[in-house]
């Protein structure tokens, strides 16, 4: 476990080195630069003014020297300051990266709890797995966008139970309503994964002998599915967990910016289109990271669960 471990770590040191480097030149390498965007903002800006602030900046240096600077204040914990939100980079990442958590959080779990439910119900009852399809079909099928706006007409603007966007500034039960419609939206966008992978392997564990055996010494029905079903089925469900973790800590614009929430994704879009290299490499480097800790967290407790794949 220790090597696979130390293997692992180096695996995604490297992986985000090459990233890095990578997204730095892509960036590096677009149409324009701050200077060019600060004298399209103030004509009184003459050549050699712009002259002195790419030198000042360093931005008439090559590419790779750029990005040799960069990454080494950079691994000195220098993450430098946001042309877009005049403010450290460092202050802008951390509440965006905490909302979103918060919402990747909710939205695993529920889109998980319900579609294992459902996964375990297509397996054990198998007459009502064509319902357990239809509700994963049409949550898979349904856009986001689309199952967001019907959710705020349906339960904000309709209703009024719950708040149509925004997130509350204090936590408690207040912070809890303006997660429901974010975290409905994504779970049910979520929940068909769980669903058929837990469905498929849970379907073909109870088939298994020793599971026979099992109901012929008397073991319940539902001690058999939580003792001995469900931790042999729960190994590819944890890959398909570390996956969504990673693609929603990136892929959340679409709901984040319908629901008004500041997070990763609408960042990330503000500061691609801005412009913003500081702000737009760290927070890409951040979302690989999160999404290569997650497949490892799912490495490892696949290897917990089945010893045989260590």
């Amino acid at each position: 476990m220790i090597r696979l471990l130390a293997g692992r770590l180096l695996q995604i040191a490297v992986t985000l080195a090459l990233l890095s480097l990578a997204m730095f030149l892509l960036i590096g390498l677009m149409p324009g630069d701050p200077i060019d965007l600060a004298i399209a903002g103030d004509p009184r800006l003459t050549a050699e003014d712009a002259a002195r602030l790419r030198a000042l900046h360093g931005l008439d240096q090559p590419l790779l020297t750029r990005y040799l600077a960069w990454a080494a204040a950079l691994l000195r914990g220098e993450f430098g300051y946001s042309r877009l939100f005049a403010q450290p980079v460092a202050q802008i990442i951390g509440p965006a990266l905490g909302s979103t958590l918060v919402l990747l959080g909710a939205a695993v779990a529920v889109s998980a709890l319900i579609g294992l439910s459902l996964g375990a119900l297509a397996a054990m009852r198998p007459r009502l797995a064509p319902f357990a399809d239809a509700i994963a079909i049409l949550g898979q099928s349904a856009p986001s966008f689309w199952l967001g706006i019907l959710l705020i007409i349906v339960f904000a603007v309709t209703l009024g139970w719950l708040p149509a966007g925004g997130s509350a500034e204090a936590g408690g039960w207040e912070a809890l309503r303006f997660l429901v419609l974010p975290v409905a939206t994504l779970a049910m966008a979520n929940l068909a994964a769980y669903a058929r992978h837990s469905a498929a392997e849970l379907t073909q564990v109870l088939r298994a002998p020793w599971i026979t055996a099992a109901r012929a010494r008397g073991v319940g029905e539902m001690r058999l599915l939580l003792r001995h079903a469900a931790p042999n089925a729960a190994v590819p469900v944890l890959q398909v967990a570390a996956l969504d973790a990673g693609s929603l800590v990136g892929g959340a614009l679409i709901t984040e910016t319908l629901f008004a929430r500041p997070g990763m994704g609408k960042l990330i879009y503000d500061a691609v289109m801005g412009n913003d290299t500081n702000l737009a490499l760290v927070a890409l480097l951040l979302v690989a990271l999160v999404t290569m800790l997650a497949t490892l967290a799912a490495d490892l407790g696949q290897r917990a669960l089945d010893p045989r794949l260590a």
